[in-house]
């Protein structure tokens, strides 16, 4: 199984979901384009940020997922 995106967004949000999710038990990947566009010396969006989870993990993590993005 591959990876899937769970979450796409700001920087903060996206390390709160992360946080969550981890205390879950599931391990997660956080690809933060705005770092990468800030070290090429390019310009940033807000929403550049995607968490990402292993296929195989996401019945654990859904109802982590789905309660958080209820709560934003």
């Amino acid at each position: 199984m591959g990876l899937m995106k769970v979450f796409s967004g700001s920087e903060i949000l996206a390390l709160a979901l992360q946080a969550k999710i981890e205390e879950a038990g599931v391990e997660t990947l956080l690809k933060n384009n705005i770092q990468s566009a800030k070290l090429a010396g390019f310009g940033t969006s807000g929403s550049a940020v995607e968490l990402f989870i292993q296929e195989t993990d996401f019945a654990k993590a859904n109802p982590v997922i789905e309660e958080f993005r209820m709560n934003i």
